[in-house]
């Protein structure tokens, strides 16, 4: 850590900012314990607790002035509360306020706990847009603000308005909350130094950080609330990108690659071995990876597509094309079913080649896994395949031009960067940045756009939408009930007779009872017992040794193997074009994403492929997912759904202490506002702006926050 970094981060957390937020007024020693729920520890955490919402309560008006379809509040007095049962266990609540003589009715349809909320006297204000009924007005689904028993009606404007809602904890109620971040503000947002000077702030019409602070917790508007909110996930994110932007610079000034110049004789040649054209999106793809490779710069580039969708063949291009130019390529896969898949596609293409190619997973024998090592060190072999094994401390490349990372969403920030070291301790004769392998990462799991702009961040981004001619869409049911199972595997029977496979996956291997329909073991002895024993059934999963595992999987891609009965370990790197059917039991129990890669394991040939999802869940998350599944094939559509229903994740495949390295954004949610941080981050960094004395606090924050989980060098 550089001396000055480190005497301006110790100064960050010297400030009265850092002070232990028991100390705040309204707060304590006990509430502080319950705010530590909540990751709050400091007067500055306590407000950067950002509120959710807020409720609108300042357009406070009479009955007589109510307008509909307008929002507006009205206060009254509680003098009834009903509950009515409906048909079919439908039901309404009902709660009457008397306002100065006037009548105003909230309702709430099938919830029935709201009736337990309401007290004969209770003042509230009830805030919505009404509509006129049977003469009267009516609230539907109001939201609600209850006033303090001492509140009169002439103090009711002056105690209400815009009030923020905030996340909670078990013992601190809203009001509490409310209170807590309005002594903070009083009493701490003065400490606030704001990292952006005012010229920027003016610039991109950004409020002052102590003004936003004030207008986020005691908001004189609902417009500036959002003003405010907006500008605390813009710093959080903007910070982020800027580390993001930081890191693809020195990569860029650190950093020479390998020259590899792609000719037309090249790229004919390398085309001749693939017994298939390219289609618009993959010429479109190579088309960018040419146009990196000759570059004086490593690229780093990440290529998603959809399940199918080829990206496999450029792979295979690009490392041929590194082969071509006279330098080792290696591609590293996450599982070994994956890495031996890979494997066999190059020996397939280049059965009648000359390039010598290796395959390096954990476990070869010693007196193989020494030669390999050797071969790789001297560079007589031209091309790795692999697992993590490529990149153990003992494995040294002669001249690594490339490197691919297959199934990037399985991999975090560090084991992607483990490349970029390749050769970095060689000092270069010329005084020149030591050479360093372009970097293709790939995925088949379409990745949600605000993951591309966040974990993915400092990659420049490929994408192949469209799948190969020929390719169906794989037809999806779910089955609920007995009777649709019974039906399924007749289904299952009468396509294996025409000569089809199928796959039954199972979300765990072992289970609790012999009936267990999650258990992959159990399962396999039941249908070998009933529904499917007259095929020929066999098990696979990952607890398996090596050679039983590839055994097993080459007896069902020969087809000696009827049905195969597996965990997840054929989600990825499996290929069987005759395999067309699927049954995943317990469905509800993977996400969307792991659902999508499953269901592209079938229907890779020409025959049309049927995919069943078992599950008699109801919950709404799981009808979500299966509904989701059944209504649609694109892999991006279902990305996007997936990343809604789960949340953010964790956005950088690296834990920090167990929680995001984001304070207060959700990329998700606030996509707009990360494709303007990102903007905005590239900007100030290209420019050299960000080097600038004026931009040392924000610099500081940022390597701070970041420099730990991005590799970042402690002086930027």
């Amino acid at each position: 850590m550089s001396e000055e970094f480190a005497d301006a981060a110790a100064a960050l957390r010297q400030t009265p900012l850092a002070t232990p937020v028991q100390f705040v007024s309204e707060v304590g020693p006990l509430r502080a314990e319950l705010l530590a729920k909540l990751g709050i520890k400091t007067a500055q955490d306590l407000l950067f607790h950002v509120p959710h919402s807020v409720n609108d309560f300042s357009d406070l008006r009479s009955v007589a002035k109510l307008e509909k379809d307008v929002e507006q509040s009205v206060h009254g007095k509680v003098v009834d509360c009903d509950l009515r049962t409906l048909t079919k266990g439908r039901s309404i609540v009902g709660i009457l306020l008397d306002c100065d003589g006037q009548f105003v009715r909230g309702t709430w349809f099938n919830q029935p706990w709201m009736l337990k909320k309401f007290r004969h006297d209770d003042h509230v204000i009830f805030s919505g847009k009404p509509q006129r009924k049977s003469g009267r007005w009516e609230f539907g689904n109001p939201r609600v603000h209850w006033l303090a028993p001492e509140d009169t009606s002439e103090d009711v404007e002056g105690a209400v308005g815009v009030l923020p809602r905030y996340p909670l904890t078990d013992g601190i109620n809203m009001d509490q909350m409310r209170r807590m971040t309005k002594a903070a503000v009083a009493q701490y947002a003065q400490y606030l130094i704001d990292p952006l000077p005012e010229y920027y702030r003016k610039h991109h019409s950004l409020p002052e950080l102590k003004t936003a602070m004030t207008w986020l917790h005691t908001p004189p508007s609902v417009e500036q609330f959002e003003a405010a909110r907006d500008r605390l996930i813009l710093d959080d994110l903007f910070e982020f990108q800027l580390g993001l932007a930081l890191r693809r610079r020195i990569w860029g000034a650190n950093s020479r690659s390998y020259p590899i110049d792609v000719t037309a004789k090249i790229d004919a040649r390398i085309r001749r071995l693939f017994d298939f054209r390219f289609t618009n999106g993959q010429n479109q793809v190579v088309k960018e990876l040419v146009a990196d490779l000759i570059k004086p710069q490593p690229m780093h580039r990440l290529l998603q597509a959809d399940v199918g969708a080829g990206k496999t063949a450029i792979a295979v291009y690009a490392m041929l094309a590194a082969v071509a130019a006279g330098y080792q390529a290696v591609v590293m896969a996450p599982t070994e079913v994956l890495a031996s898949q890979h494997w066999q596609t190059f020996e397939e293409l280049l059965i009648e080649s000359r390039v010598k190619r290796g395959f390096l997973i954990g476990g070869l024998p010693a007196a193989e896994r020494r030669q390999l090592l050797a071969d790789i060190a001297s560079g007589e072999c031209q091309l790795v395949v692999g697992t993590q094994a490529v990149i153990q401390e003992s494995v040294k490349f002669k001249n690594l031009a490339l490197a691919v990372i297959d199934e990037q969403h399985r991999f975090g920030v560090r084991q992607r960067a483990a490349f970029g070291v390749v050769d970095s301790d060689v000092a270069s004769a010329d005084g020149l940045p030591p050479q360093q392998p372009h970097v293709l990462v790939m995925t088949a799991t379409p990745i949600p756009r605000s993951l591309c702009l966040t974990r993915f961040g400092d990659l420049d981004v490929s994408t192949i939408h469209e799948l190969p001619p020929g390719r169906q869409r794989v037809i999806t049911s779910r089955i609920q009930t007995e009777d649709q199972m019974k039906r399924a595997w007749d289904f299952v029977r009468q396509n294996v007779a025409k000569g089809r496979q199928a796959y039954v996956v199972c979300p765990r291997v072992e289970g609790q009872s012999e009936d267990d329909d999650a258990a992959a073991e159990s399962v396999f002895r039941n249908l070998r017992q009933t529904e499917l024993s007259e095929l020929r059934v066999e098990l696979l999963h990952g607890r398996m040794d090596r050679e039983t595992r590839h055994e097993v999987m080459d007896r069902f891609r020969v087809q000696e193997i009827d049905i195969l009965v597996s965990t997840t370990v054929i989600e990825v790197g499996v290929n069987v074009p005759n395999a067309t059917l699927m049954v995943v039991q317990q469905a509800e129990r993977f996400g969307l994403a792991q659902l999508h890669q499953l269901r592209g394991r079938i229907c890779r040939g020409s025959y049309q492929g049927y995919c069943f999802l078992v599950s008699t869940a109801e919950t709404p998350e799981a009808n979500q997912r299966l509904e989701a599944m059944e209504e649609s094939s694109d892999g991006f559509k279902l990305a996007e759904r997936d990343a809604e229903l789960r949340g953010p994740g964790d956005v950088l495949g690296v834990r920090q202490s167990g929680s995001l390295p984001l304070r207060v954004a959700n990329p998700i949610r606030d996509l707009r506002i990360l494709q303007i941080a990102r903007r905005m981050a590239h900007d100030l960094v290209r420019t050299g702006d960000f080097d600038s004395a004026e931009y040392h606090g924000l610099k500081t924050i940022v390597l701070e926050r970041f420099a730990h989980v991005l590799d970042l060098p402690q002086t930027g």
